[in-house]
């Protein structure tokens, strides 16, 4: 009898019982979200590094995700395109039999969310990362704002119509990056989309945002709500994330996290995570740039201890 390796396997599949049924069995793309949609903690990094060697590193770093930071690095999404390419591991891909990368790229957009963020989504989109940051969101209106630049326009009738998508539709590079003709589909926001491979990460990172968290997280399709203890802290007037007014806050919207089951987001080191995890914290960055130091991998060996995982 003969024997099939795992991606003969599914092209078979496709090919026998057609592409919409078996996208149904197909594995999910975006680890970060199998994650979640598991209960599981997932840790990242910050990286502000753009080298080809970089993204070899962060591709085998045993990290489950990396916010390639735009807001605070030159927004070049040609050195993007190049970044993604070179994490994609083909010897993994096929000792694994999936296209799933082992770590997952998202992307901080430099707009905030007063600004006009379509146009920068759109771009990191386009070229296949699998996810969005918006930084600074303080209003429903502007995490609506972020959803939809996330999402393509719906089909009529559909039960998740909104927030009405206003992704343009040229996802050329990113269908190939991918690697599926499927493509249209599995661009839509988890978990409004249960099948979605896109995070919509919404940053609070100023009083109006914390004040208003309630109706944020009430906005359909936000992944993760990811609250940036620095910037709050400056907006707020402190000079450290340490003060306790602070802290209060930043306890608010992990709450209202909690109360609504939309995974909480926040920067940690070795000192921190293990508390941050054990408050209840599910979506956590270990370090910054450079791939795993001594102290971002000490972090993630916290992380992971308290997780389970």
């Amino acid at each position: 009898m003969r024997k099939f390796t795992a991606p003969t396997f599914i092209l078979l599949l496709v090919a026998l019982v057609g592409t919409a049924s078996a996208q149904q069995i197909m594995p999910r793309l975006n680890k970060a979200i199998e994650l979640l949609d598991n209960d599981q903690t997932v840790f990242g990094l910050l990286s502000f590094d753009y080298s080809l060697n970089n993204a070899r590193s962060l591709a085998n770093s045993g990290l489950d995700f990396i916010i390639i930071d735009m807001e605070h690095a030159p927004f070049d999404v040609e050195r993007l395109r190049q970044f993604l390419l070179g994490m994609t591991d083909k010897r993994k891909i096929l000792e694994k039999g999936s296209l799933q990368p082992d770590v997952v790229p998202l992307v901080r957009i430099p707009a905030t969310g007063g600004e006009d963020v379509m146009f920068q989504a759109k771009q990191v989109l386009d070229v296949g990362a699998f996810g969005v940051m918006y930084p600074s969101v303080s209003t429903r209106a502007q995490a609506e704002k972020s959803v939809g630049a996330t999402r393509y326009p719906q089909l009529n009738g559909a039960e998740d119509f909104e927030p009405v998508g206003l992704r343009g539709r040229n996802p050329s590079n990113a269908v190939w990056y991918w690697g599926i003709r499927d493509y249209h589909p599995r661009a839509d926001v988890w978990p409004l989309d249960p099948n979605g491979e896109l995070l919509a990460i919404i940053q609070i990172e100023t009083p109006e945002g914390v004040e208003n968290i309630d109706e944020i997280i009430a906005v359909p399709g936000i992944g993760v709500i990811f609250i940036g203890p620095s910037d709050l802290s400056t907006s707020m007037g402190y000079a450290s994330p340490a003060a306790p007014e602070v802290e209060a806050a930043i306890q608010r919207v992990l709450r209202a996290c909690l109360d609504n089951d939309v995974p909480c987001a926040i920067t940690t080191g070795q000192g921190s995570v293990q508390q941050r995890i054990e408050q209840g914290f599910r979506f956590v960055t270990v370090g910054l740039d450079g791939g795993l130091s001594a102290r971002t991998s000490e972090a993630l060996r916290r992380g992971r201890a308290a997780a389970g995982r």
